[in-house]
């Protein structure tokens, strides 16, 4: 690998990441289906406060582009109209959101319709559930563990917010789906591993067309990115639409306890004109 450009030329190869990996006889990798965990997993191990940033940049990953509601191929046998945490997910979404720059608005969205999820998505090779719920090592394995689980049955990775870094830009985008091509890979994701060999040359990152587009990326390039908390995402074109989005839901939370607070002061103005 010589030049984000000699990737470029690869990018006919992507294959869909999601939750399709399956457990190959004898393997001891680790599938959504498949309730095992790694014969002999890397040791993922919390540093000492202050040793290093809370979450540091992973850099120089290989960085494809896919797509909500992508059809199968030859090279990607496995459709994006759902995702490792939503089987409904390119109608959740809203449709197919067209990785083709004509097909595209300068607000990062579909031309034919709006997205009813964050447009700015990633998929990262892990998923932390299972048939039965959380994988058993999740509560040791992802350092927000603690503070953001709320059900055995709701992933605590769906959401996430991480920056990408390519050039001088950096964007944000939510963690929506497991891959490229696995969903085990938890000691790169989490730890010190790079991303495994794959047919897109070691791809360790998939970025939606929203991400591909503000970044000024290539379908197949070099990005860095890294986990962020939600109180260090600054405001931008991902903050604007979706029902999943963090911003939105806060928005409109505020805005109805706005509607609330405004509808008991009437209440008790006219409470109090009518008692005078």
């Amino acid at each position: 690998m010589s030049s984000a450009a000699s990737l470029a030329a690869s990018h006919g190869q992507t294959v869909k990441s999601g939750d399709a990996t399956k457990k190959k006889p004898g393997s001891a990798q680790y599938s959504f289906e498949d309730d095992s965990w790694s014969s002999n997993p890397t040791p993922i191990a919390n540093p000492p406060s202050g040793t290093i940033p809370k979450y540091p940049w992973r850099e120089a990953i290989v960085t494809t582009t896919f797509w909500i509601g992508e059809k199968p191929t030859a090279n990607n046998p496995v459709p994006n109209h759902k995702s490792c945490w939503d089987p409904k997910w390119a109608e959740n979404y809203g449709g197919t959101d067209s990785p083709k720059r004509t097909d595209r608005l300068a607000s990062y969205t579909p031309r034919d319709f709006i997205p009813r999820q964050n447009p700015f998505y990633v998929a990262l090779p892990y998923n932390d559930m299972n048939s039965k719920g959380h994988k058993p090592e999740a509560a040791q394995i992802i350092p927000w563990y603690g503070k953001d689980v709320t059900s055995p049955d709701k992933s605590v990775c769906k959401g996430r917010w991480i920056a990408i870094r390519h050039g001088s830009k950096v964007c944000y985008a939510q963690w929506e789906d497991a891959g490229p091509f696995r969903t085990d890979h938890a000691a790169y994701v989490f730890g010190n591993e790079r991303p495994k060999p794959n047919l897109n040359n070691g791809a360790g990152l998939d970025v939606a067309p929203a991400v591909r587009d503000f970044l000024g990326m290539d379908d197949t390039d070099i990005t860095d990115w890294k986990f962020v908390d939600f109180a260090d995402v600054p405001p931008g074109p991902w903050a604007t639409y979706g029902d999943n989005n963090t911003f939105v839901i806060n928005r409109r939370a505020a805005e109805e306890k706005a509607q609330l607070a405004l509808a008991a002061a009437q209440a008790a103005a006219a409470k109090t004109t009518a008692v005078e």
